[in-house]
């Protein structure tokens, strides 16, 4: 006799996805909200302004973001031994990782904040829009270590199939951010330098409280909390592929941001606001993908195939109507949202036009995103390294056919969107093709 009150499989499963997601969504949201907070102050500032925080951001991003295997490479070892049930060597992998964002931290900081000039000049922007990045980027060098040490502690956290401590740091965070932000900027008059200050301050309370909450998890199961060179070696190791494929998709975004330098200083402006919209939504697409990378690694870890298999599709299916629905929501708000950012009408206008791309990418960036997720939470890194380099390649055509073209204005910045979605279309093709295969399927809790 079966239990009809029992929910049926895609039901479960749609419940578990959702327990992870909706807290991680929330968090993703909160977390660009960092820079859409400070983009929309900074730009009543002046044109230079917003497009020298659009330099200092490219810089700053890629700075922190080709350290985002912290997240997900943490999130897929911590995942899996817990889904082997060892739970105490899960907190261990967790604690190695917060060392190693430690390091690089510090490294990465210092490498900032002594080429800032040099870096922001790359772009070719106009001498006072540089000026202004150069500014930003040196005082928000001092998050740094910060913002990695917050990639971590998330990553284990949710290995730990935790995402709402992640979700009320970020938005407790936010709220910090853009208190601070709009009273130094505008109450102080510190100019650009207070919505770096207000960041750094913002990044490091968060770090404080997310090592704490993992560090006491650790103690509770008596897991070791010194350094340990072996663990944080093996840690750095395995995130070699991921920062590989981390550097490919980040060259994507630079080489995007170089070629809008070259359109003019409003092209610029409005690429700097499409690129954090594109991103705001990205986050919450990469809700599902969290939910990938903590409920693929628990399968796998636990040798569930059947479930693994079923889960993809499943999230797949979600993402693609998500993004559908994002699409919708953009389209209808293309020309009302350029008018939080900037009153120059120049601005307004190439911004508009732009996020009419934006939107028409909505689903198909739906699918990279949650199949990056499953791969990663499969700890299919390798494959993806390779992958990443290839979809970049195949985009420099795309994106240098924009260039020597000529085009500028509002009808430059438009091709380059369109290139742009050619871009994420080749990635979304190529990971399902990995996707309907068995080679990253690989049981047990690793090493």
């Amino acid at each position: 006799m079966t239990d009809d009150t029992a929910p049926a499989p895609d039901q479960g499963l749609g419940r578990e996805v959702l327990r992870l997601a909706v807290p991680a969504f929330l968090a993703l949201v909160a977390e660009p909200l960092f820079l859409l907070a400070d983009s929309a102050i900074v730009g009543h500032l002046g044109t230079s302004s917003l497009a020298g925080l659009g330099v200092a951001s490219a810089v700053l991003l890629t700075a922190v973001n080709i350290f985002v295997f912290l997240a997900y490479g943490t999130t897929a070892v911590v995942a899996r031994r817990l889904g082997a049930g060892d739970q105490r060597a899960a907190l261990s992998s967790g604690v190695d990782g917060l060392w190693l964002s430690l390091l690089l931290g510090v490294l990465a900081a210092a490498a900032v904040a002594l080429w800032a000039a040099p870096l922001v000049e790359v772009f070719g922007a106009p001498p006072q829009a540089s000026a202004e990045a150069v500014t930003y980027l040196r005082v928000s060098t001092l998050g740094i270590p910060a913002m990695l040490l917050v990639l971590a502690a998330t990553g284990v956290l949710r290995g730990l199939q935790d995402t709402r401590t992640p979700l009320l740091v970020a938005v407790a965070g936010f709220s910090t951010n853009a208190a601070l932000s709009l009273w130094l900027v505008h109450g102080v008059g510190m100019g650009i330098a207070g919505a770096a200050w207000g960041t750094v301050i913002a990044q490091t309370a968060m770090a404080v409280v997310l090592v704490g909450v993992v560090v006491s998890g650790a103690r509770r199961l008596g897991a070791p909390m010194g350094f340990a060179a072996s663990g944080v070696l093996r840690a750095a190791v395995d995130g070699v592929p991921l920062l590989v494929r981390t550097l490919a998709l980040r060259a994507v975004l630079l080489i995007t941001t170089w070629v809008a330098a070259g359109l003019g200083e409003p092209e610029l402006a409005a690429h700097q606001v499409a690129l954090t919209v594109w991103s705001s939504l990205a986050f919450a697409l990469d809700a599902l993908a969290i939910a990938a990378q903590a409920l693929t690694g628990k399968a796998l870890g636990a040798g569930d195939v059947a479930g693994t298999r079923a889960m993809t599709a499943l999230m797949v299916r979600w993402g693609v109507w998500f993004g559908v629905v994002l699409a919708v929501v953009l389209a209808l708000l293309h020309r009302v949202v350029p008018l939080g950012f900037t009153t120059d009408d120049q601005v307004r206008a190439a911004l508009a036009a732009a996020l009419l791309v934006v939107a028409v990418g909505q689903p198909v960036s739906a699918v990279a995103f949650v199949l990056d997720g499953v791969l990663i939470g499969a700890g299919d890194a390798r494959w993806l390294a390779v992958a990443q380099t290839v979809f970049l390649l195949a985009y420099l055509p795309m994106v240098l056919a924009v260039w020597a073209g000529g085009a500028v204005g509002v009808e430059g910045l438009m091709w380059l969107w369109v290139a742009f979605t050619g871009y994420m279309a080749v990635r979304a093709a190529g990971l399902l093709w990995r996707a309907r295969g068995d080679a990253w399927m690989v049981t047990g809790a690793g090493r």
